[in-house]
């Protein structure tokens, strides 16, 4: 579907369904300035839970720039994102960041686990953080590793996992404090094919159990697999792609 103009990434919920909604988001850098950058030109999209959607774009389109408004990292110029009924735009940084570590989950290319940390420690940390301790999020971080099929190697430290072993660390350490949502910036960009295709199917296993997801990637045959697949060029939606079969 081709779209000018304002761009859309639009699903049939209604407002009361909706996890996420994003309306009217520009982003301008050095706005008003000789070297203005007009980022992204009016975003409209919703995500209920259990929504898996892929982003696609080349670089400077304004993939990432999205990602990081909708994810609560950097303020759009105009128009606003709300997160569980709550307006990011209207929060202080304390609450902002209250927001991020209670709702959001966020997953990277780069895995950002700490090397001298086994993986079960590395999951207990922000449990640690939000407040919980000990033997509760002991159980916790052992629960979450299940989930992503490596509670056998809840003793092991990064350099002793593979690329998709660290991943599956990473996105339990994302999942710790239960967010309704997951961000994931080129989550297998540092993995081969096949272990990238077994992270896209345990997202797709995450929203099956209510997660709402937005994964940017390079990778069409890996975005084929989410329920629908979004191209960002130049700051608005060219092409969006719905009803995509897995692989």
């Amino acid at each position: 579907m081709g779209i000018t103009g304002r761009c859309s990434m639009e699903n049939t919920a209604t407002p009361a369904d909706n996890i996420l909604i994003v309306q009217n988001v520009e982003k301008i850098f050095n706005q008003g300035k000789r070297n203005e950058v007009y980022v992204l030109k009016g975003i409209n999209f919703q995500m209920r839970l259990g929504d898996f959607f892929a982003l696609m774009g080349p670089s400077g389109s304004g993939k990432s720039t999205l990602l990081n408004i909708v994810g609560g990292l950097l303020k759009s110029t105009t128009g606003s994102v709300s997160i569980k009924d709550t307006i990011l735009n209207d929060l202080d940084d304390d609450s902002l960041t209250e927001m991020r570590s209670k709702h959001i989950g966020w997953i990277f290319q780069s895995f950002g686990l700490i090397d001298n940390l086994t993986a079960l420690e590395n999951v207990i940390i922000p449990l640690n953080l939000a407040g919980v301790y000990e033997e509760e999020a002991e159980n916790r971080a052992k629960e979450l590793l299940r989930i992503v099929g490596l509670e056998d190697r809840a003793d092991h430290f990064p350099d002793g996992l593979s690329g998709g072993q660290q991943q599956r660390v990473a996105i339990a350490r994302a999942l710790a404090n239960d967010p309704f949502i997951l961000f994931a910036d080129e989550p297998t960009g540092n993995l081969d094919t096949q272990t990238g295709l077994e992270i896209i199917e345990l997202f797709k296993d995450l929203a099956k159990m209510g997660k709402a997801i937005l994964m940017v990637t390079h990778d069409v045959s890996l975005a084929h697999a989410s329920d629908q697949v979004f191209i960002l060029r130049d700051g608005v939606v060219e092409k969006e792609l719905e009803e995509i079969t897995a692989l």
